[in-house]
């Protein structure tokens, strides 16, 4: 599998997982719309979702991970 279509894959499970959670979460203690519950919990989502990129290099292709609970940057 190319790097590229791992880091796509990564991205989808991460904001996947947490989407869902979320959801789940506000569904659970907000009596709102079902809307509005998705659009909360993919903005949330979009932003704790970590984010994976492919980079070129010297040495080849690198797949990078950033999140906001990291810091920096972490090369897988």
């Amino acid at each position: 599998m190319k790097k590229k279509w791992k880091a796509l894959l990564f991205n989808f499970i991460g904001f996947a997982v947490l989407f869902v959670l979320t959801r789940l979460a506000l569904g659970h203690f907000l009596p709102i719309h079902r809307i509005f519950l998705a659009l909360i919990a993919a903005i949330i989502a979009n932003v704790l979702a970590p984010k994976f990129v492919v980079v070129q290099s010297e040495d080849g292709e690198k797949m990078m991970m950033k999140w906001i609970f990291r810091k920096g940057v972490k090369e897988l």
